[in-house]
């Protein structure tokens, strides 16, 4: 796929590999997923815009501070389900964009794999969070590609 790479905040439709699966030899997700664009960086040496993003979940987090709910408004405007989602910030997966772990999303007249956006307050304490884990060497990273 030739896709421009989404802005920070998007949620895109991804094959997302958790820690626990990558520490245990997995090299594929077990499903593809939502998954919010948390950060973008563009690789000078070659120019390459290197995404990393976190998982939606509908698992609820053990500690409140392993995620962030995903407002019920938030999901609708996304068109998710109804189901109760957080975040996960203790966790995420870097890759090359577009990767070959994007998916088209399902069911929809567009072929896009990008939701849509979260509100930057949601965005901002979804790294928070993010940042607070890692700061207390509570986070994984899963390199997927590049």
């Amino acid at each position: 796929m030739n896709l421009a790479p989404p802005e920070r905040g998007s949620v895109i439709r991804y094959a997302y590999l958790w820690a626990d699966e990558h520490r245990r030899g997995r090299e594929e997700a077990q499903k593809d997923r939502p998954a919010l664009v948390l950060a973008l960086s563009v690789r000078t040496s070659d120019d390459r815009t290197e995404v990393l993003v976190l998982a939606i979940t509908h698992t609820p987090p053990t500690r409140q501070t392993e995620a962030v709910a995903l407002p019920p408004q938030v999901k609708r405007r996304l068109k998710l389900d109804d189901d109760a989602s957080w975040i996960v910030t203790t966790e995420a997966n870097a890759f090359i964009w577009p990767g070959p772990d994007i998916r088209p999303i399902p069911n929809r007249a567009h072929l896009g794999v990008v939701y849509g956006k979260i509100p930057e307050d949601l965005l901002q304490a979804v790294a928070r969070s993010f940042l607070a884990n890692r700061k207390r060497q509570q986070t994984k990273f899963v390199p997927r590609s590049g």
